[in-house]
């Protein structure tokens, strides 16, 4: 079987997985998952975790600012209060380390805190939208968007923010021209164990064009492989693959762009549950980048590069 059919038969098979997920228990979903990443993933060895056809690098590309290799962007979906509840330790920990990140929230599925999204701009970090719900019911009709993008950019203007990121990552970007956004970060280069599993295949940033208005917004993908699908499903002990793939994004030059959640962080002793691992494994990523490539990359907000973006390249 070739990888783009193999891709095509995976996204169907996760299409399936989403409309019938909220049927069944937490657990036997997760079970489900483990088993088909474990039965197909020698099927994607040649496109996952790495895709090399991903590192072609832009037309015009002329590098990163000051000369730096790459550019690292770091994220973060916050998908319950229980995930809010432990932003404060996760910015402790960047903090430690001297990096800045971007957080974003679910405003109608929990009671955002106003002085957590205070306090996350006042040291330095972002916020973002992440939806209103976190379910999957956004593209039902073309309407249903539409009355959804009014609440969104209602929660956009009222946090000052200008990023989006899609609840499973489940996207019509075409649509999301809708939103009042300068940028959106709801695909990935490669990972064929999404619901929406078919990759924009690059590890740079790039424009996503309205044809009718030609108004366009900077579209983030991230490179690195998500926190739950490495830690939760495929139950990895330890990071060789975020850093496999941050040497390749680095040798490359793109964007090392990671999206992690705090709801399945286990701070401080105590044996972890059946969805959390432990945040030293994140600690351990942040110190990797410091160790190895102290001085060559761009650790920058996904705001700023995408104004980057806006300010260097044209919108074809």
């Amino acid at each position: 079987m070739n990888s783009a059919h193999a891709k095509q038969q995976r996204s169907s098979l996760n299409s399936l997985y989403y409309i019938f997920k909220p049927l069944f228990p937490r657990r036997l979903q997760l079970c489900v998952r483990r088993k088909v990443i474990q039965s197909q993933s020698k099927k994607y060895a040649d496109i996952w975790p790495i895709d090399e056809n991903s590192a072609r690098v832009p037309d015009g590309w002329n590098g990163w600012p000051s000369g730096k290799k790459f550019a690292l962007v770091l994220t973060h979906d916050v998908e319950s209060s229980v995930g809010q509840e432990r932003c404060p330790d996760l910015m402790k920990l960047e903090e430690r380390r001297g990096f800045r990140s971007s957080f974003n929230f679910v405003p109608l599925r929990y009671a955002v805190s106003p002085s957590l999204r205070q306090s996350l701009v006042e040291r330095g970090f972002e916020v973002g939208v992440h939806g209103l719900y976190h379910d999957g019911k956004y593209y039902l009709t073309r309407n249903t968007f539409a009355e959804r993008a009014k609440k969104i950019n209602h929660y956009l203007k009222a946090w000052n923010s200008v990023g989006y990121r899609a609840p499973a990552m489940f996207k019509k970007l075409e649509w999301f021209h809708d939103l009042n956004i300068e940028y959106d970060a709801s695909t990935f280069d490669t990972d064929p164990f999404e619901p929406n599993a078919k990759g924009v295949g690059t590890v740079f940033p790039y424009f996503v064009k309205c044809e009718k208005t030609e108004k366009a917004f900077v579209e983030l993908p991230y490179t690195l492989v998500q926190d739950f699908t490495l830690f939760v499903l495929m139950r990895k002990g330890n990071i060789d693959i975020w850093k496999r793939k941050l040497d390749w994004i680095a040798t490359h030059g793109g964007v090392a762009l990671i999206n992690t959640h705090p709801d399945y962080m286990k701070f401080g002793r105590g044996v972890c549950g059946n969805e959390q691992y432990p945040a030293e494994r994140y600690s351990e990523f942040l110190e990797y980048v410091n160790d190895r490539y102290k001085g060559e990359y761009w650790d920058v907000l996904p705001r700023d590069i995408a104004r980057f973006w806006s300010e260097r390249y044209r919108v074809e």
